[in-house]
């Protein structure tokens, strides 16, 4: 990997990670549905631009019944209930779980689009909803004001990414990721108009508010999307879903570093059990085989 390709994998780990502290700094005023719309609104002033002016339009206009789908599976729907979920766990532990993501979506590929599952991505898929299970369990509590909901939402939305990833590969394989992008972020932006007009706060957001919803949209969602496809292109999917590995570790710096979040030991293990899980459920981490002896 080039210095240049990994860079860009900081970069696009820092911006997604930064993603769970703009959340938490800006659902609290805007409420959930009005900040998911109001991201996904503004990374599409931000894609649907770059996507005319590389002359990709006709493409969006060809695949828009499964890009539309995706828009929802893969924005609408996630994006919603992590800033749900923002509104009491920390930016770490929502990012802790988003690493859960590869294990749903090759549960799912395994289900739905016959993915052969080798052992060792068995035993990573073991491990790592073992973590999710055993993070889950230690956080979770559903009296009031407790964190179950927001750790169920959570995990609502890895299943969604997940449905969305078989789904993209069945129905749009081929098909501009650009164009995916742009596409999926219009349609979310679409299909969440009219709630966040019922749910919009009847008091204005603070300044610090509608930065914190800027910034998602523009950089965490429009600009980390560009970055990760290029990465796709240059270094392949295969590694640019290392970013899965990183994005935590941002996440847990960015809620300490401005908002005095402080992890705690169960999360440092259960993140280290789900990434491992999910290393070797993508094939990341694959252990050494012996090699057969020569005749």
């Amino acid at each position: 990997m080039r210095p240049a390709d990994l860079g860009e994998l900081f970069a696009l780990a820092a911006l997604w990670g930064a993603s769970f502290l703009f959340m938490r700094l800006g659902a609290a005023e805007f409420g959930p549905v009005a900040l998911a719309a109001v991201r996904v609104a503004g990374a599409t002033l931000c894609l649907l631009p770059l996507l005319a002016w590389r002359g990709q339009m006709d493409v969006l206009r060809r695949h828009w019944r499964p890009i539309f789908i995706v828009g929802l599976t893969n924005s609408a729907l996630p994006f919603l209930l992590f800033s749900y979920a923002a509104l009491s766990i920390s930016a770490g532990l929502s990012s802790i779980f988003n690493a859960a993501t590869p294990l749903f979506g090759a549960v799912i590929a395994w289900i739905w689009l016959k993915d052969r599952l080798t052992p060792p991505r068995v035993l990573g898929l073991a491990i790592g909803f073992a973590g999710v299970l055993g993070l889950a369990w230690e956080k979770a509590s559903f009296k009031p004001g407790g964190s179950g909901w927001a750790i169920v939402a959570c995990l609502a939305a890895t299943l969604c990414y997940g449905l969305s990833a078989s789904f993209t590969k069945k129905h749009l394989a081929g098909v501009a990721p650009l164009a995916v992008a742009a596409g999926s972020q219009l349609s979310a932006a679409l299909l969440l108009a009219l709630p966040a007009l019922w749910w919009w706060p009847a008091r204005l957001p603070s300044a610090t508010s509608w930065a914190a919803a800027a910034l998602l949209a523009l950089l965490c969602t429009g600009v980390a999307y560009v970055l990760y496809f290029r990465l796709i292109a240059h270094i392949g999917a295969a590694n640019a879903i290392t970013v899965t590995f990183l994005i935590p570790a941002f996440a847990v710096l960015w809620g300490w570093w401005f908002l005095g979040e402080t992890p705690s030991a169960a999360m440092a293990v259960g993140c280290a059990v789900i990434l491992l899980g999910t290393g070797l459920a993508t094939g990341v981490i694959r252990p050494r085989q012996r090699q057969a002896a020569s005749a």
